[in-house]
């Protein structure tokens, strides 16, 4: 009797830690590519890869930033990474478990801050902008392939004199926060 106690009582224990069954919010059973792509019918592309290309230095296989989709000038951007299984890190990070890692989360963002800076007053065309620090980083969950990572930045300080940025951004994926960061710092390149 006071084996078959335990045992429930294990159960028991197991069961109410353990953590809840994921929900999916699936398409209609009978949902065509034509319904689940209207889903994204109304973001316009504000820069295409190539009119991005145009902004940044970066290129394959560092280029982060697949199209801007808003962009206030001087202020704010959100911009799209598209997670391909194609991406050269996946091959070691990890070989039975790609996952995107956290620095390149870090770097996406900063490129679409570049996007907005390197467009600022005081931003010679061709210039360039360095990471130079980071604060305040919590990453919520893995981003893997498949996943649309979906970017937003906010320049928050501006000195042209100095050629110093400073920014906050977030990344979600599926509307579900992956990474945050509380401040970005970026130095201009004279």
């Amino acid at each position: 009797m006071r084996s078959s106690c335990a045992l429930l009582l294990s159960l028991a224990w197991a069961s109410a830690f353990r953590a809840p069954a994921p929900t999916r919010v699936a398409p209609p059973l009978r949902a065509t590519a034509q319904e689940i792509s209207a889903l994204t019918g109304g973001v316009e592309t504000v820069f295409t890869l190539e009119e991005v290309q145009k902004i940044l230095p970066h290129r394959y296989p560092f280029a982060l930033v697949d199209k801007v989709v808003a962009y206030e000038p001087g202020e704010s951007a959100v911009g799209i990474k598209q997670i391909t299984f194609n991406e050269p890190q996946f091959g070691g990070h990890f070989p039975d478990r790609p996952i995107m890692p956290g620095v390149m989360q870090i770097e996406a963002l900063a490129q679409l801050a570049g996007v907005v800076c390197l467009q600022m007053e005081g931003a010679e065309p061709g210039a360039v902008f360095f990471f130079a620090g980071v604060d305040g980083v919590k990453w919520k969950r893995p981003v893997v392939p498949g996943d649309t990572l979906v970017m937003e930045v906010e320049i928050t300080n501006w000195k042209a004199k100095f050629g110093i940025a400073k920014a906050t951004g977030r990344a979600y994926v599926d509307g579900n926060l992956a990474v945050e960061v509380g401040a970005m710092t970026f130095a201009l390149a004279k």
